[in-house]
């Protein structure tokens, strides 16, 4: 048996779906889609049933690809569940009666009840439900009230008879039913009321996220870099080092196998860093040093999507969005990318066409280090003074800018526009928090770990067939000659595709000058994204899209990397290098020709 739960996006879906199933739950895309629905199972009445979160849509009659998949999802329902939001009942009802009209049982869920009731709206239950013909059920998903009552309905098999109305007549029945069960009373504003007014407005709202985002990241560090030093350090050191050091025992250190599974011995010992085997730093890496972090950013994030804040960030960033050919929602991705990659590209299946997910995925991957990656840099360059992090750092938002706009002008399909409903801001639920945490904590592992030890058997496999002396003989010359930079500094960018925060960590002891760390360190955020993400976006873009990033990454990588060379000096880009850039920036937005935008199809993209 299937039930589906159906509703507009933002009214609680969701929630009520964590209320509903337990911790086994799967995330899965639609068939020939990125398009993701959640699906998870509640035992009743001595059966199984499939609860499936069915993608928000706002009609019945499609106006994007998720909407597509929320529709074609209908035929496999037994029973809908039509989540409403009792603070905006007129809108929801419109897809309501769209599924009355289907020939399938259809429950409603009248969610956020109490929430509406302390705006001063009052719904009159019983008439609703005699008005549409099928059980309302008053829910407050939050707090799981009213779940029970909708598993009672899980046996209801009565389809409506509802004949079908135009889009003209369906809106009258949607007033009359709105005048008939609805009253609002004037109520006084609390202080969360004012803070959701001043949060969307561009003069209070742009310092105000700046503000939560600041305090937010300082939380994810502190988090991340807690757990690293209180739960995985010792894990790995304590109890897993003596096992690797025992099988290493078994093996001849030197041969084939050891070196594939244990790595190389730093100053003869395991070094889960640097040793580069599949029991070491394969596994360190995913699940030592980034999923603390990991674990931290879902956690944050989770309270930003609970909380109906993130729609606030997307509309406010909407405006600079919309210059580098996406919409405010991009804007989440980005964020991510900021705590690691991996699920920053997993996130890029949730934009809509083609095209923003190219963009977004290319400009995440040139222009985004990690938290890990932040980490090193701060800590490299921050011995000799911040205005080099800054150069660093506004360098790559240069580079954000200008390759966003180029991308903008040159990739053809279309970019949908922001078509966004803004939630009440309300306080999140820690159970529904923390399955969330727990789904993406799954999802990390099974997306990620598979494709750092494929990295690091493919290090391996160059580093003991000696391919990395040959590949530094052929790139040593040409990067000292383009980036200025040691040949030994060639082996830094190749193990930046396994890990870039230990690639730059690589650089302290080949005694390079200040200069030479700067553009080495840009270069490393730049020309490649590390192994785990590189594999995740060659998933989500397909081989053929990510090879086409991957050259816009490499040749950007020669291009900063050569401005750097030739205009960095003295701790700044001469006046000649500003010009330059200043030029370059009237150039591209004045006389690059337009091929992208939203009056092309999607379909130009492919291939």
């Amino acid at each position: 048996m299937n039930v589906l739960l159906v509703g507009n996006p933002n009214v609680g879906k969701s929630i009520i779906f964590s209320r509903l199933t337990g911790t086994r739950v799967t995330s899965s895309n639609y068939p020939n889609t990125t398009v993701e629905f959640t699906e998870g199972y509640i035992k009743w009445q001595e059966k199984m049933v499939k609860i499936i979160d069915v993608p928000g849509t706002y009609s019945l009659k499609p106006n994007n690809r998720a909407e597509e998949v929320a529709v074609d999802m209908l035929e496999k329902g037994d029973l809908i569940i039509n989540v409403v939001d009792a603070t905006n009942l007129e809108r929801n009802l419109n897809l309501t009666l769209q599924l009355l009209e289907r020939d399938i049982p259809v429950i409603v869920a009248l969610n956020l009840f109490e929430e509406a009731r302390h705006k001063g709206i009052t719904i009159d239950v019983d008439k609703l439900q005699k008005l549409l013909g099928v059980p309302v059920i008053p829910t407050e998903a939050i707090k799981g009230n009213g779940i029970r009552d909708l598993i009672k309905y899980f046996d209801y098999r009565e389809v409506s008879q509802r004949t079908p109305l135009t889009k003209g007549e369906r809106w009258k029945e949607i007033g009359r039913i709105v005048e008939q069960v609805q009253q609002i009373h004037h109520r006084h504003h609390t202080w969360l009321d004012w803070f959701d007014e001043l949060s969307i407005r561009p003069l209070s709202g742009i310092p105000i996220a700046f503000i939560i985002l600041s305090v937010l990241f300082f939380i994810i560090r502190f988090i991340g870099e807690g757990l690293i030093t209180y739960v995985t350090e010792p894990f790995f050191e304590i109890i897993y080092k003596p096992v690797v050091i025992y099988i290493g025992n078994l093996l001849n250190e030197g041969s084939f196998l050891y070196n594939i599974l244990i790595g190389q011995t730093i100053n003869g010992q395991i070094d889960f860093e640097q040793s580069f085997g599949l029991l070491t730093t394969a596994l360190f890496i995913p699940l030592g040093a980034v999923l603390p972090y990991i674990v931290s950013f879902y956690l944050v994030l989770g309270l930003l999507e609970d909380s109906g804040y993130l729609p606030r960030l997307a509309v406010l960033t909407d405006n600079v969005m919309h210059r580098v050919g996406l919409h405010g929602f991009s804007v989440i991705p980005m964020v991510l990318a900021f705590g690691c990659n991996v699920p920053a590209a997993l996130a890029i299946r949730s934009l809509e066409s083609r095209r923003e997910k190219f963009i977004t995925a290319t400009l995440m991957s040139i222009a985004i280090p990690c938290m890990s990656q932040n980490a090193m840099i701060v800590s490299l360059l921050g011995r000799y003074g911040n205005r080099y992090i800054f150069t660093v750092f506004g360098m790559l938002f240069i580079v954000w800018m200008m390759v966003g706009l180029i991308l903008n002008k040159i990739t053809p399909g279309f970019s949908t526009d922001l078509l966004l409903e803004i939630p009440p801001l309300r306080m999140p639920g820690p159970a529904t928090t923390l399955k969330k945490l727990w789904m993406r904590f799954i999802s990390f592992l099974r997306e990620a770990v598979p494709y750092v030890l494929l990295g690091v058997f493919l290090v391996n496999i160059l580093y003991f067939s000696r391919g990395f002396e040959i590949i530094t003989g052929l790139f040593g010359g040409l990067f000292n000659t383009i980036f200025g930079v040691p040949d030994e500094a060639v082996i830094a960018l190749l193990l930046g595709f396994l890990r870039k925060d230990l690639a730059v960590g690589m650089l302290i002891p080949l005694g390079l000058s200040v200069k030479q760390l700067v553009i080495a360190s840009t270069v490393l955020v730049i020309y490649f994204p590390c192994a785990a993400t590189f594999f995740v976006l060659i998933r989500e873009l397909g081989i053929i899209d990510m090879l086409k990033s991957s050259m816009i990454m490499i040749f950007t990588t020669l291009v900063v990397g050569g401005f750097l060379n030739l205009f960095y000096h003295n701790g700044g880009i001469s006046i000649t290098g500003w010009s330059l850039i200043l030029i370059t920036f009237f150039l591209i937005y004045r006389y690059l020709p337009q091929s992208g935008g939203n009056n092309i199809k999607e379909d130009s993209f492919k291939g």
